[in-house]
Formats: C-alpha cells, structure tokens, sequence
C-alpha cells in the first residue's frame, strides 16, 4: 500500500498520520496548521491603539501650530497620511510576530495587490458604472442597501481575490491563521487607494477630520477582510461545505456595508481646514470599536476551534503505508 500523503505539504508522510475528516496531515503540518499566533492578536491590539494615539497626537499638533495648508501641500499631507495607517500596521506586526513571520515579500505583494485591484476596479465600479456617491444618500434604505450590495460586496470580493487567487496556494500559506494576516494586508492595500482617492478627489482634507476617516477607512477594512480570511484559512485547512466561503464573504460584506452606512452618518464630511459638518470623534471610536470586536472575535473563534480539532492519539492517528 503507498504511504499516505499529507494534504498540507503534499509530501508521503512517514509515521503518524493525523486525519482530519477527509484530510491527512503529517505531524509536523498539523502543528502548523492549528498554533495559535498569539503575536498576531497583540499586533492588532496595538495597531488600533496606536492608531488612535496618532489622531489624538495630529489633533494637537493641529491645534498648536494651526498650519496654513492649500493646494497641492494639503493634497501631499493627506496622501502621506493615508499611507500611516499601513504602515504602522505592518511594522507592529513585524515587530510583535517574531518567532515565524510570513515573508515580507508575499505580503507587501498582497498589500500592493489589493491597492491595484482598488484603483483599477473596485473604484471605478462603485463611482463609474454604479454611480454609487450619485443616489446612496437618497434615503436610508437605499443607503444601507446600496451600501451593502454595492460598496461591501465589491470591496470584500477584491479583497478575497487578491488572496485566494494568489498565495492562497503557496507553501507559505501552512497555517489557518495565514488566511487573517493575507486578507488583513490585502484590505489594507484596498483602505489605503480608497484613501489616497478620497484625498486626491476632495483637493485635500481637512488635517483632523480627514485623519479620521482615514483611520476609521483602515481600521474597518482591516477587521472585515480579516473576518473573510478566517473562513478562508478553514476553507483550506478543514473539511467545510460549499456554502462556507460564500456566507464568510456575505457576513464580511453586511458589516462592510452598514460600517460604511454608519460612517456616513456620524463622521464629518467637510473638506476645508475650517471644518465643519458632523463630530469626527464619534467615527473614530466606532472605527476602534469595530476592529477590537471584530478581532476579539476572530481570536476567540480561532481558540474555539483549536480546542475541538483532534491531538495525535489512538482516536486520530493512524500509521503511514500500513
């Protein structure tokens, strides 16, 4: 009989073989495949934190020296603005998951990805052919449906794209939670374009209100792409059903859209350095307390899962090539 061959690394697995329903993994995959990273739940932790000490530190930098900024200067500070929220995200990751980080390479090309795929579809889907900002606001229903259906499904598609049709099959994808950080970096990718478009549209934002959406934007898309991710890294790792990803990519969209509906409704519109329009703060803490949830959650699945899946042991285990 020919040995077993583990469905992680594709290699004859010599000794015990760990079953997963259909699935079979060599010792040393399945320990990968169900550690816990706890470096990554510290990271997202500190990322939202640190983000909303930077927006509280521009606040008052803002407010002491009260720049005069116009023109092609408020565009310039607004674009690098909306590169700190990636930034920052990535460096903390780095430097909190040590031990075994994925190569860097194949998440900036994640992260890259999902800012190509939002400039050159998801935008113009959204503004051009949907013509979305034209009619959302008309009434509420139309704006959480619209919110929904348009923006939410689009972003949370071309996010999973940018993963599931790219490192989703490489050997470097060997852990379920591999599946959060690629999504994580591919919605950050998208939140970053959507920003950069955001900035470059409006001729500039105002340096608080504007810092504001921009942090809510990555903070947001951050913890929705990394909801889909969740399901994705079970899809490869566990026997699920059919239906499985697409009511991860369902679930991911509902939240994008009534995020987006409900930063529509509390966040500031104004663009000028005047301000003006509704509270920013209350977006901000909606931003926070939407990624710590929703992060919180996915760590807590994650917990759940890893309690449940079977230990090398007479029960799930059976010797290779006999």
């Amino acid at each position: 009989m020919s040995p077993t061959t583990c469905c992680a690394c594709d290699k004859p697995i010599e000794g015990e073989v760990i079953a997963l329903g259909q699935r079979a993994y060599c010792a040393t995959c399945y320990a990968k495949v169900v550690r816990n990273r706890r470096g990554l739940w510290w990271s997202s932790l500190a990322q939202v934190l640190i983000l909303v000490a930077f927006v509280v530190l521009v606040e008052v930098v803002v407010g002491v020296a009260k720049p005069q900024l116009q023109g092609a200067g408020l565009v310039l500070v607004g674009i690098i603005l909306a590169l700190v929220p990636a930034i920052l995200w990535l460096v903390f990751f780095y430097g909190l998951d040590y031990r075994e980080p994925e190569p860097k390479q194949l998440v900036l090309g994640v992260f890259l990805l999902g800012a190509l795929l939002a400039r050159a579809v998801g935008i113009p889907l959204i503004e051009d052919v949907f013509r979305a900002p034209e009619w959302l606001a008309r009434t509420t229903l139309v704006h959480i449906l619209g919110a929904i259906l348009v923006v939410g499904i689009t972003q949370q598609f071309l996010i999973y794209a940018a993963v599931r049709y790219t490192v989703y099959r490489a050997a470097e994808f060997d852990e379920r939670v591999d599946g959060i950080i690629y999504t994580v970096a591919a919605a950050l990718g998208y939140a970053t374009m959507v920003n950069i478009a955001y900035v470059v549209q409006s001729g500039g934002v105002d340096l608080v209100s504007g810092m504001i959406r921009i942090t809510v934007t990555a903070l947001a898309l951050a913890s929705f792409g990394g909801l889909s991710g969740y399901f994705l890294g079970r899809c490869k790792f566990e026997d699920e059903p059919l239906w499985w990803m697409p009511v991860g990519l369902i679930l991911a969209s509902v939240l994008d859209g009534l995020f987006t509906y409900a930063r529509g409704e509390i966040t500031t519109t104004a663009l000028s350095l005047a301000g003006g329009g509704y509270n920013p703060w209350p977006g901000l803490i909606l931003g926070a307390v939407v990624a710590l949830i929703t992060f919180g959650a996915l760590f807590y699945l994650i917990l759940r899962i890893q309690r449940r899946w079977p230990q090398p042991g007479p029960a799930s285990v059976a010797e290779g090539g006999k």
